[in-house]
C-alpha cells in the first residue's frame, strides 16, 4: 500500500493581491513540505515580497486562502500567525532602534513558542541565537549602528529567537559579501536539517541553486514554473524572462 504524504506545513490556494486595479499577485497555488527549502525567484515586481506579506499576515488577500498546517489562517492578525509557528525577515531590516541587539532578539523569543516562558528564559535564548549568527560580541550595541552584514544576521536572529517550524526570508543575503552569502548557505542547510522548513526568496542565484529543494518562478504576479534548482534554472522560460541569455549559456556550458 501506498503510504500517505504529510500534509505540506504551508499551502497557498489561488492566493491574488491588487492595488487597484493592479494585480500584483494573481491565482498562486503552492505547497510546501516540512523540512524542505522552496526558493522563489522572479524579476523586481514579480510578486515576491508580497507573497510573503500575505502568508505572514502583513498583507490581507484579495482572494485565496492561506493555510499553515491545515489550518485555514487567511487575512490573518501577524501575532496569531507567529503563534503558529511562523516567523520571517524583512526585506528592509526593522530592528527596534530603541533596543539592544540582545534586547532585539529577546522581545522575538517572547512571542515565539516559549511566550509564556520567564523573561530571564527569552534572554538566554536570545544569547544562544546570537552565538550561532556570530552577533554575540555585538549583543550590546545599537542596531542602528550594525553594517550591513551584522543588520542581516540580527534580522535573522530575531526571526530564529521564535523558534519557528516555517521561516520566510525575503532576500537575507542581499547586500552581502562572498564569504558572509557562504555562512548564510550553510546557516539555511543546517536549519532545514533540524527540520525546519523555509521559503526563501531570494536573486542572489548562487545561493539559492544552493540552498533550494525546488524552485518556484513568479513572473507578472504568476507562477511560471515550479521544479529542481537545474531544472528550472535552465528553462528556457526562466532565462527569458529573468536570468538573461548570458547565464543561459554559462548553464549549458557547465
Amino acid at each position: 500500500m501506498t503510504p500517505l504524504l504529510e500534509a505540506p506545513i504551508l499551502e497557498t490556494r489561488g492566493l491574488t493581491r491588487r492595488f487597484g486595479a493592479l494585480p500584483a499577485l494573481s491565482g498562486v497555488s503552492l505547497s510546501v513540505q516540512s523540512g524542505t527549502v522552496l526558493g522563489v525567484i522572479g524579476p523586481n515586481g514579480a510578486g515576491k515580497s508580497t507573497l510573503i506579506n500575505l502568508i505572514t499576515g502583513h498583507l490581507r488577500p484579495t482572494a485565496g486562502t492561506v493555510l499553515i498546517d491545515g489550518t485555514d489562517l487567511t487575512g490573518a492578525a501577524p501575532w496569531r500567525i507567529a503563534h503558529a509557528g511562523v516567523a520571517r525577515t524583512f526585506q528592509i531590516v526593522k530592528p527596534f532602534r530603541g533596543m539592544t541587539v540582545r534586547e532585539n532578539v529577546a522581545i522575538s523569543a517572547m512571542y515565539g513558542d516559549i511566550r509564556k516562558a520567564t523573561r530571564r528564559a527569552a534572554f538566554e535564548l536570545a544569547d544562544g541565537v546570537l552565538d550561532r549568527l556570530d552577533l554575540a560580541d555585538l549583543a550590546q550595541r545599537n542596531p542602528a549602528e550594525l553594517p550591513i552584514g551584522d543588520a542581516r544576521r540580527l534580522e535573522l536572529a530575531r526571526a530564529l529567537a521564535a523558534r519557528p517550524r516555517l521561516l520566510l526570508l525575503d532576500e537575507v543575503m542581499a547586500g552581502l559579501r562572498a564569504a558572509e552569502i557562504e555562512a548564510m548557505v550553510a546557516l539555511i542547510r543546517a536549519l532545514r536539517d533540524e527540520g525546519v522548513t523555509v521559503l526563501a526568496v531570494e536573486h542572489v542565484i548562487k545561493a539559492i541553486k544552493a540552498i533550494s529543494d525546488e524552485i518556484c518562478v513568479l513572473h507578472h504576479g504568476e507562477v511560471l514554473t515550479r521544479g529542481r534548482p537545474h531544472e528550472v534554472l535552465s528553462d528556457p522560460r526562466v532565462v527569458a524572462a529573468y536570468l538573461g541569455t548570458r547565464y543561459g549559456q554559462r548553464e549549458g556550458e557547465q
